[in-house]
């Protein structure tokens, strides 16, 4: 049974006669007449009794009526659905990513986003590490992810994202240098605030500090990474961070510092090869065509301004 099929029968039902159903439907009669003995033979039994030119339900199709109508409107309720999402005017959307790229450039981007498509919802997912993002992506747990450039991408398109600059974050009583920047050997003599071995804000001060020759002196390890910023006002050592989470940190007190040489960090949005939802693409759109300079607005309060 089709959806066609209910509709010829609820226009016969409503007209009373193939003729003018026919006419309403602008399809031919014998067409008509050919789709509702199809319903009954699908059903088993007659839905009409013809009388003279005109025709009456059956018990059968009395009975058909009321179950019709619903399936019905379920059909337009699920074509209102899929423009919806097609539109962009309602859905959701699943992206995996690293915490320092969560907080930027992703959040920008989901700002914007979202100043365009309100109805999109998002659930962003925490990954294991830089490596389980491609994972994610390529297991379709998620359509888009957001990692460290390095990770193996194998069979993944691959977009750039805009370049961040890695700055050192000290606590408020440090002393500031006049040139305002932190050269590396003066890092490496630093007490130090990180994650552990093989996440992504270990890894970045692992390279800084190999251009001193000197292994790091370390004096929190921690896997909560909401919690460097605190334990750096608290004093309990320096961090590097990424411009935008170094920008809140000058907010609430704490020195920052530019390190001399000049340390980035890139970071790249994989996705599928495949055809993305119509909020994906949209958001990939956005990515796209973001200001490769956008990284650089942002501010460092308190300390010394990068």
């Amino acid at each position: 049974m089709e959806r066609r099929h209910l509709e010829c029968f609820l226009a016969v039902a409503s007209h009373g006669s193939f003729t003018s159903a026919a006419h309403s439907l602008r399809i031919a009669q014998p067409s008509l007449s050919h789709t509702i003995r199809t319903l009954e033979r699908d059903i088993g039994a007659p839905v009409f009794r013809r009388l003279g030119r005109g025709v009456v339900l059956t018990p059968v199709g009395e009975a058909l009526m009321e179950p019709a109508r619903q399936v019905l409107h379920g059909f337009t309720k699920v074509h209102n659905a899929a423009e919806q999402v097609t539109g962009l005017a309602s859905g959701r959307l699943e992206i995996v990513a690293v915490t320092t790229l969560a907080v930027d450039p992703l959040a920008s981007f989901v700002g914007a986003f979202r100043s365009r498509f309100p109805g999109i919802e998002f659930n962003v997912v925490d990954p294991e590490n830089a490596a389980a993002v491609v994972d994610l992506v390529r297991r379709g747990r998620c359509e888009l992810g957001l990692t460290e450039q390095g990770v193996s991408t194998t069979g993944m398109r691959v977009i750039e994202l805009p370049e961040q600059e890695v700055l050192a974050v000290l606590p408020p009583t440090a002393p500031r240098p006049a040139s305002g920047a932190l050269t590396v050997p003066e890092l490496a003599a630093l007490d130090l605030i990180t994650t552990p071995k093989g996440t992504t804000t270990r890894i970045v001060l692992d390279d800084v500090l190999a251009l001193a020759g000197a292994p790091p002196r370390i004096a929190v390890e921690i896997t909560h990474r909401a919690a460097i910023v605190p334990l750096v006002l608290a004093g309990a050592g320096a961090a590097l961070l990424p411009t935008g989470l170094a920008s809140d940190a000058a907010a609430l007190g704490a020195v920052v510092l530019r390190i001399d040489p000049p340390v980035a960090r890139h970071g790249v949005l994989v996705r599928p090869p495949g055809r993305l939802s119509p909020a994906a693409e949209a958001f990939v759109d956005v990515v796209t065509h973001w200001p490769r300079d956008a990284d650089t607005a942002h501010g460092t309060g308190g300390g010394t301004r990068p």
